[in-house]
């Protein structure tokens, strides 16, 4: 369980600054993370609100694709 969780570290770390310096270099790498279709965004004078629905069940998707596909070959 411990190996797990450290890879899992490390691989959420790796995507996290994956994701940190290709918004930084030209932002068009995974601009359109967050901008998708369903992604609910409300913005007033004073306000806003940002909700990923759609990303968020991306994301889902494909998180539970891959440790499928992990304990197939376990």
């Amino acid at each position: 369980m411990a190996k797990m969780l450290m890879i899992a570290g490390a691989v959420l770390f790796a995507l996290g600054l994956l994701f940190y310096l290709g918004n930084r270099l030209d932002g068009s790498l995974f601009g359109w993370i967050g901008r998708l279709p369903g992604d609910i965004r409300i913005e007033k004078e004073n306000f806003s609100f940002y909700f990923p629905l759609t990303t968020s069940i991306l994301a889902s998707l494909v998180i539970s694709g891959i440790l499928y596909l992990l304990s197939r070959f376990r």
